[in-house]
């Protein structure tokens, strides 16, 4: 049976910043120093891991580190913490509003995350920490990743934003029946990205206001500033939702002016020629008895006709302002 140890690192003690493999992990989490533990969430051989390195942990926390469902959160049981962040999907094949869920239990001697997918954010703190530069308590640890994690989001929702407003341009400008689909797409991105941010915002008050022992003053201030940025981010997602409504409304509308103004341009064709094609019709039919059919000048007598029920057409659509 494989690992299902992804990255494990000691971040106190003489070892700090080392990486940590096989019996090693197994005495960084039973010593007072502490570490740090990444699992992959859907491996076969996680929940024994589990089991076999804390077996103190209630089934309703292992079953929460472990469930496919899950949505940000965070709580206090006991010593330690359970919370689930979310964090932008870079995998190949995958949508970036689908974020990655980040499974965390911490307690002051360890910190065990779990993920089904790739994250970028545990990327950078596991090189930040090779770098000797890495956090040494569980409040650095997790504050440094709430950052990471606004870090990557932040890029995704000001290209957006630059996006909306260049639609805003083409909309009034040159509207179009494609850009009804662009705006549909990403009003959907904005809205899965606020579906998962604001309980996320949620979870870092959560983080930031409980009497967590191993959270000091410095800790709460880097968390408070974490959530203060994600509710920047999630107003912006606000607004770039109600935008996008704007402007597909905007959209639906100038497209069904332009269908209208065609229709009503046929329709006054169609009102024109419509006693034309009559008097023509009738003229051409095949019977005998036909007035002028030997004249010499019949033909040009009836094209001055029309000519003259044209013009009297004319005069009335005026006179009833339809031209």
């Amino acid at each position: 049976m494989t690992d299902p140890v992804l990255l494990a690192y000691a971040l106190s003690g003489p070892e700090a910043g080392a990486p940590l493999q096989g019996a090693d992990i197994d005495r960084c989490l039973r010593e007072e120093t502490l570490g740090w533990v990444h699992l992959s969430a859907d491996h076969e051989a996680t929940p024994d891991w589990i089991a076999s390195h804390m077996p103190y942990l209630d089934e309703t926390v292992t079953e929460a580190l472990t469930q496919t469902m899950t949505r940000s959160r965070a709580s206090r049981i006991g010593k330690g913490v359970l919370a689930v962040l979310r964090g932008i999907n870079f995998n190949e094949g995958r949508d970036p509003e689908d974020m990655v869920a980040i499974r965390i239990w911490a307690e002051p001697e360890r910190i065990v995350t779990l993920s089904r997918q790739r994250v970028r954010a545990l990327e950078d703190i596991a090189e930040v920490i090779t770098a000797g530069q890495g956090p040494e308590t569980v409040g650095e640890f997790l504050a440094m990743l709430a950052e990471r994690l606004n870090a990557r989001l932040e890029p995704l929702i000001v290209d957006l934003d630059i996006e909306t407003d260049s639609l805003e341009s083409l909309v009034i400008r040159r509207p179009d029946q494609n850009l009804r689909h662009r705006i549909v797409a990403m009003r959907l991105q904005v809205i899965e990205l606020r579906r998962h941010s604001s309980p996320q915002r949620e979870a870092l008050e959560r983080l930031e206001g409980e009497d967590i022992d191993f959270f000091d003053e410095g800790d709460r201030r880097r968390m408070r500033e974490a959530r203060e940025k994600l509710t920047r981010l999630v107003e912006n997602l606000d607004e770039m939702k109600d935008s996008l409504a704007v402007l597909r409304e905007e959209l639906s509308g100038q497209l069904s002016d332009r269908l209208n103004r065609h229709m009503y341009i046929l329709s006054i064709l169609t009102a024109i020629f419509l006693p034309l094609g009559f008097f023509t019709g009738l003229l051409g039919i095949n019977v005998g008895g036909l007035p002028g059919a030997s004249h010499p000048w019949a033909f040009w007598i009836v094209s001055l006709g029309l000519v003259g029920v044209l013009v009297l057409q004319l005069a009335i659509l005026r006179r009833a302002r339809w031209l």
